[in-house]
């Protein structure tokens, strides 16, 4: 069992990786409030692992709530029903609420948890990839806006994040890819090491290959623990975690929810980030290969959507959280492994990228 701690003082926690956890009452006893206990999870993942959870919970008083499965879900109306089920249970102060499944379960059951009564200890349980390297790690949570992705929400930390491997074996292929882009990304913005390892393991990553799953869960945790650590409400380095983010959360938008799955427009966003990053002189055309090149073993697209226009990215783009004074900050790379937060870039060169950016 790998133990890694987010250092955030009296906000400090622990993230645990290993197979068999969902299984480990003691685990879930040592970070379980009082007895009382909301589960949320949504209707995919219920079938799979609901009942297991319940079973290692078994002596608290539980009360579930399922969410509807999608990013199209992830709303304000979800987001109320499940606040209306912790109302009517009811649920009190001494309630600890586990997050069970993927990025939407635990952005809303974290959010949920931030406003309810002005907050109650919550747990992630995540059981996808993306999860499991990312989401579920340095207390963002949200829910969207029909006018961009993630507008709504706080910066809230779980007592703990508890991720169990075996929970991906039932994802599908497509998820698994999904989950990949998060772990490229590490790489690119501060890994160097990490990214010439995934270009070694790539293949086996994506057979969900034991050893290779647990080593990558592992990596990308700590380096998102040590940058949540340093800047946990991200006014610096920890935005550079959103490489990519402001050109997919425009593509997820456009595209409506769920039609395209986060790290697949993330995947499409790094791409872009490297396009604009070497067209300013800083990044090697090889090294946009190389990236490129990765994200594609993963059965991951590296271009934008065709139907999307320049005036489609801008206007979303300008609602990202990152932007200041009416100017859109972008994280680029100066290398891989080096990543920087921009915002005195030429215009035309974005302008040249977001036309080029169905062609790559």
């Amino acid at each position: 069992m790998a133990i890694l701690n987010v250092e955030l003082g009296e906000r400090s926690y622990p993230i645990v990786v290993d197979s068999g956890l969902l299984s480990r009452k003691d685990l879930f006893q040592q970070y379980v409030n009082a007895n009382e206990v909301m589960v949320v999870t949504d209707e995919t993942v219920a079938p799979l692992y609901l009942d297991n959870l319940l079973n290692t919970l078994s002596g608290f008083n539980v009360t579930c709530h399922v969410l509807p499965d999608g990013e199209e879900h992830k709303s304000l109306a979800t987001l109320a029903e499940l606040l209306d089920t912790m109302v009517a249970a009811p649920c009190s102060r001494e309630t600890t609420l586990i997050a069970l499944g993927g990025g939407v379960v635990g952005d809303i059951a974290g959010f949920a948890a931030s406003c309810y009564q002005r907050g109650i200890n919550y747990l992630q349980v995540p059981t996808t990839l993306l999860a499991q390297v990312d989401s579920a790690v340095g207390g963002k949570t949200a829910v969207n806006h029909v006018r961009g992705k993630n507008l709504i929400g706080a910066f809230y930390q779980p007592r703990c994040v508890i991720a169990d491997t075996d929970t991906l074996s039932t994802l599908d292929s497509r998820q698994l890819s999904a989950g990949i882009a998060e772990v490229v990304k590490y790489g690119c913005i501060r890994d160097a090491e990490l990214f010439t390892w995934l270009e070694q393991n790539i293949d086996k990553l994506g057979q969900c290959d034991r050893d290779t799953v647990s080593h990558t869960i592992i990596e990308c945790c700590r380096n998102k623990a040590e940058l949540v650590a340093t800047d946990e409400v991200e006014q610096g380095d920890r935005a550079l975690l959103n490489l990519g983010h402001t050109f997919a959360h425009a593509i997820e938008t456009v595209t409506g929810y769920g039609t395209w799955l986060h790290g697949e427009a993330v995947s499409a966003g790094i791409s872009l980030a490297a396009d604009m990053s070497c067209r300013l002189g800083w990044l090697e055309q090889k090294d946009v290969e190389r990236i490129r090149a990765l994200l594609r073993r993963a059965n991951l697209p590296v271009c934008a959507p065709a139907e999307m226009t320049v005036a489609d990215f801008m206007r979303n783009m300008a609602r990202d959280k990152k932007v200041v004074a009416g100017r859109i900050r972008l994280v680029l790379l100066k290398a891989i492994g080096e990543a920087t937060l921009v915002s005195d870039y030429p215009d035309d060169v974005l302008q040249t990228v977001l036309e080029s950016a169905a062609t790559y």
